[in-house]
């Protein structure tokens, strides 16, 4: 079908998988379960295998995880040729493969494994990684823009390489943007945005907090929206500026914090007392905060590449509240704690 034939249908059939998706004031019913074998009952409407509590929790998340890119994927096939941007989306899972990849390569070298690593997200067609040519990282990312990793490889520390790649990917699709149609340019770059601003955050503060680097090496380091030559001009960057704010914020002094533009992501300060920074609860509301504007927008703009872009972030939340919740449950943990945990407020 033609390009304006296949948005009415994908919008259709993207709203209907969503309204039986646990996404919004749904949320809650994944929340209120408290046995694994429940779980398995409310997502995929059938009997738990019987198979143990562990196996049961990994095989929840793989499931999930495949229905949800078998579902984007079903999309994206809607269409004769889909917006580089929706392609370059779905490689997040071929860039997240390849960081889970190397470090077994390394380890063959003692273990004399050739086996790929369990629990590879498959993105078919659309991969950019040759897997079929497992072990030779050369011949796997040949003529793809990660080819640079083979000659990475043992050289630079795996958390540098890992760092790259997501940089890489997020610069991919910021200016993928550009080849947007007019009508899901503006939408798609504000809420990309959003996520950017959120990832070099997150990322200036792991840099800081568990590697204890200093912020000349961090800027460095940040996604930028255009090429900067020096870290003055990091700091100054539509995309980088939030997180060169807080590095030399002190991290045990919720005081110095409150008047942060994105003080939101913060963990609370529970009556004046003691508080550090909590890089997790940062993530977790990172996350929220991007999936339910997402899920706000979706409705807003109709038959354009902005509503698969909603959709992937909503149902990538959704995967992780599912991951969140069978973890809590294995680990005896309540629902009303799990959900406290994940810091989701109201919709």
């Amino acid at each position: 079908m033609d390009k304006s034939s296949a948005d009415v249908f994908v919008y259709a059939k993207a709203s209907g998988m969503l309204a039986k998706s646990f996404v919004g004031s749904r949320v809650n019913k994944l929340f209120s379960v408290n046995t694994i074998e429940g779980l398995w009952e409310l997502l995929f409407q059938s009997s738990a295998p019987s198979v143990s509590e562990s196996s049961l929790v990994q095989m929840i998340e793989e499931k999930a995880e495949q229905e949800f890119l078998c579902g984007f994927i079903s999309l994206l096939k809607e269409y004769s040729r889909p917006q580089t941007f929706l392609v370059e989306l779905l490689r997040f899972y071929d860039y997240d493969n390849l960081k889970n990849m190397m470090p077994t390569l390394v380890a063959m070298g003692v273990q004399g494994s050739l086996s790929l690593p369990a629990r590879l997200a498959s993105i078919g067609k659309f991969s950019l990684l040759k897997y079929d040519k497992w072990p030779s990282l050369d011949a796997m990312t040949a003529g793809s823009p990660v080819a640079w990793c083979a000659d990475a490889q043992g050289v630079e520390r795996q958390c540098d390489i890992d760092g790259r790649l997501d940089a890489q990917y997020v610069r991919t699709l910021w200016n993928s943007v550009a080849k947007l149609d007019s009508t899901s340019k503006e939408p798609v770059r504000r809420l990309l945005k959003d996520e950017i601003i959120y990832h070099n955050i997150i990322w200036a503060l792991r840099l800081r907090i568990y590697y204890g680097m200093e912020p000349s090496d961090i800027l460095c380091r940040l996604v930028t929206s255009r090429e900067c030559r020096s870290n003055e001009a990091v700091a100054k960057d539509e995309l980088a500026k939030s997180a060169a704010q807080i590095l030399m914020l002190p991290l045990d002094s919720y005081r110095e914090w409150v008047n942060w533009k994105y003080s939101y992501l913060l963990n609370p300060c529970k009556d004046g007392g003691q508080w550090s920074l909590d890089l997790r609860w940062v993530q977790r509301m990172a996350r929220f905060e991007l999936s339910r504007r997402a899920l706000h927008q979706f409705h807003h703009h109709p038959f354009t590449s902005h509503v698969l872009f909603c959709w992937f972030k909503v149902k990538q939340y959704e995967l992780d509240c599912i991951r969140m919740v069978a973890e809590g449950i294995r680990f005896k943990v309540s629902p009303a704690q799990i959900k406290e945990f994940s810091g989701i407020r109201a919709y």
